[in-house]
């Protein structure tokens, strides 16, 4: 099978002021920058187009092997020459969103105003403000209409709003494992999430670049996410109740479960890769998310 050559990070901007982004709160946002990678390439007739959005600990990396890092894209095994979504047939597009801290705009990206990073200063987005951005970056490709759209999970969000918000710009779309809003349980979960991170003292109301960062309440908020992410089943299938060490060579109160050792495997690699502020921005972007709102969407 074909593999995808190195790929490299492209880089989109606009709502260069005065002229910025008018985001759903009246608040306005620019300039922004997109960090942005595609696999294939368009046809002559740029009917072959697909976006992909990504989740919440997602970027733009979706296929390939990244240039600068060596990484390989997180759907990988779905994304390529011959494979699920055929770069040989179609022109694939993902973005890392706006809020996010992988190339695209966001907390840690510098407010032109202050010189700083933005931090806590950067105003509240929403799933509908994300799709905005992917629409502006549509339209900076000289794409009219997108053959599909597809993403899961919070990718899966951005998918139903791509439906809602420009039903004339897409011919397909694809939501995978997501919801048109969140139940009272899972904004409970990103809430206890948040406030592990706004309770490290490391955190510094969210001014923390240039210093320590809050790695503490970052990885225990994905450690608390990851346990949403599995259900009691599938657990017990995965860990059961196995040891990860002998029982008697185990250190007091360090991983002893096999899914202790997991979830402190997850929090700690997170941090290495992620943003505590983007994590806050993002998880309240999914906690707002409200497909219907008060609209009829019956057709």
């Amino acid at each position: 099978m074909q593999q995808l050559e190195e790929n490299k990070a492209k880089y989109f901007t606009f709502a260069i002021p005065p002229n910025e982004l008018i985001l759903e709160s009246g608040k306005k946002l620019g300039p922004i920058r997109i960090a942005y990678e595609t696999y294939g390439k368009l046809n002559q007739e740029k009917t072959n187009a697909i976006l992909i959005a990504h989740a919440l600990s997602g970027d733009a990396h979706a296929a390939g092997i990244n240039q600068q890092k060596g990484i390989e894209g997180w759907w990988n095994n779905l994304i390529g020459p011959e494979k699920g979504i055929d770069t040989n047939k179609f022109f694939v597009i993902c973005s890392n969103i706006i809020g996010g801290c992988q190339g695209s705009t966001g907390p840690s990206s510098i407010n032109p105003y202050t010189g700083k990073e933005y931090s806590t200063d950067f105003p509240i987005i929403t799933i509908g403000d994300i799709v905005n951005a992917q629409k502006a970056l549509i339209n900076h490709l000289k794409i009219s209409k997108l053959l599909s759209v597809i993403g899961g999970s919070m990718g899966g969000m951005q998918v139903l709003q791509w439906m809602v918000a420009y039903p004339e710009s897409i011919k397909s779309a694809i939501p995978i494992a997501t919801t048109m809003k969140h139940t009272p349980q899972q904004i409970a979960f990103n809430e206890v999430g948040r406030q592990a991170i706004i309770s490290d003292p490391n955190w510094k109301n969210g001014h923390y670049y240039g210093s320590k960062v809050p790695a503490k309440g970052l990885a225990l908020a994905r450690m608390i996410g990851h346990i949403t992410y599995m259900s009691d089943d599938s657990m017990s299938k995965k860990f059961g109740r196995r040891f990860k060490t002998k029982k008697n060579d185990a250190i007091k109160f360090e991983p002893e479960f096999e899914v202790e050792g997991y979830l402190r495997y997850r929090g700690g690699s997170f941090v290495k890769r992620f943003d505590a502020n983007s994590y806050l921005y993002i998880t309240k972007a999914m906690d707002n998310f409200n497909i219907a709102n008060g609209k009829d969407i019956g057709h």
